[in-house]
């Protein structure tokens, strides 16, 4: 099986979580967190700079790794890399997203999210939840 290693930034500002929503594909219409494929001999964090720089037209600082994904797609194995990010610049411009959003943490189930990324949900309620206490 083809095996596809991608990185996603969980764009959080004012509490909310930045998603956007792909406009090709087979999972056109479904929303996720933004990033893309990792090239040879880049790291990461690289990677998810670029990305989000050719995507959004964007900077990021990049604070933690949230958690690695493992999902089985019918026609691939992905691995991706899901790291918490701010803006360094407030002005996000969509070149490749059909649409975007800023969830809340209640609204977080009111979009149709691809399925690797519904399992980063959980994990990151709870990683807010412990932010919250502490």
């Amino acid at each position: 099986m083809k095996h596809i290693e991608v990185v996603a930034a969980i764009i959080v500002r004012d509490g909310k979580i930045f998603a956007t929503q792909r406009g090709y594909g087979d999972f056109k219409d479904w929303w996720e967190f933004p990033g893309g494929k990792m090239e040879l001999s880049e790291s990461p964090e690289d990677a998810l700079k670029r990305e989000i720089r050719e995507e959004l037209d964007a900077e990021i600082s990049i604070s933690e790794l949230l958690e690695t994904v493992e999902w089985d797609y019918p026609d691939f194995h992905l691995t991706m890399h899901c790291y918490i990010c701010s803006l360094v610049s407030e002005s996000l411009q969509l070149k490749e997203h059909e649409a975007a959003k800023w969830l809340g943490m209640e609204e977080l189930d009111s979009v149709r999210w691809l399925p690797a990324d519904i399992s980063v949900l959980e994990t990151l309620k709870r990683y807010f939840a412990d932010s919250v206490r502490n």
